[in-house]
């Protein structure tokens, strides 16, 4: 059995974080997209909404609620890739059942 340190865990984690965001980041010859979403310049806002999410586990969309609109756009793209978009006991999706 492989055992892994809580630092060892970490740098994997951090790695794979930035492979999985080299994935979800596309450049192309007109402009660079984030997981769908243009990116202005480099993609850098939606990469830190993105790692933000993931160092936090966000699993909801409604977290993912600032100022910026690539770090928003980065964290949506986390919580849609890991935990299917926004949270399964949505409250609009209560205000339904009450009708």
């Amino acid at each position: 059995m492989l055992t892994v340190s809580g630092e060892e865990w970490a740098m994997v984690s951090a790695r794979m974080g930035m492979l999985i965001g080299a994935l979800v980041c596309s450049s192309g010859a007109a402009a660079s997209t984030f997981g769908g979403n243009p990116c202005l310049t480099d993609c850098s806002g939606h990469q830190a909404g993105y790692d933000w999410a993931e160092q936090n586990d966000i699993d909801d969309e409604y977290d993912c609620n600032t100022p910026s609109n690539s770090f928003n756009e980065g964290c949506q793209s986390y919580v849609e890739e890991n935990h299917g978009g926004v949270a399964a006991d949505d409250e609009d999706d209560d205000e339904e059942d009450e009708e």
